[in-house]
């Protein structure tokens, strides 16, 4: 891998501390705001991140996914209110560690095709679902925020996660 284990975990939990700025941005008078009528709300968002990154990780450690497993994390993430939702977010940090700690170098080479779109490492699969999806779904909150009115925020909230403004050149 061209990251060590404790690299991706320590990513992975960066996208949780980003992904938590960018919640604590959130007003809650705007949990239920879509940019568009077929896209999730603020709060369903939120909701799914609950969900995707544990249990793809899952899945990949598996070798398959299980979408009856899929489908109940789901539904339980859908019950959760706002701040539900973030302690469970909060929680990400070590469930990332625990899944993660649990794989070995041979885990992360080994080849599956989870979805039948050919064979790739483990490794390479978390990189490019869950740590990429990670970083684009946050994305997606960002650009729910800005739509929404969080004018002040900028890109050191997006990559950096805190509250600062742009450096100048």
């Amino acid at each position: 891998m061209v990251l060590t284990k404790e690299e991706l975990i320590a990513a992975l939990q960066n996208e949780v501390r980003i992904l938590l700025h960018l919640a604590g941005k959130i007003d809650r008078n705007k949990l239920d705001y879509r940019p568009t009528p077929k896209q999730r709300t603020t709060l369903e968002l939120l909701q799914y991140l609950v969900v995707m990154g544990p249990m793809l990780i899952r899945a990949i450690k598996a070798g398959a996914f299980d979408p009856p497993a899929w489908q109940a994390a789901v539904a339980e993430a859908n019950a959760l209110n706002f701040d539900q939702v973030r302690t469970a977010i909060e929680k990400q940090r070590s469930t990332y560690a625990e899944l993660l700690g649990a794989f070995s170098d041979a885990d992360f080479r080994a080849e599956i095709d989870l979805f039948g779109g050919g064979k790739s490492s483990r490794g390479s699969v978390i990189v490019t679902m869950v740590l990429e999806g990670c970083s684009a779904y946050r994305t997606q909150l960002f650009l729910y925020l800005k739509s929404s009115g969080r004018d002040e925020l900028n890109t050191m909230n997006l990559w950096a996660g805190v509250d600062a403004p742009m450096p100048t050149a």
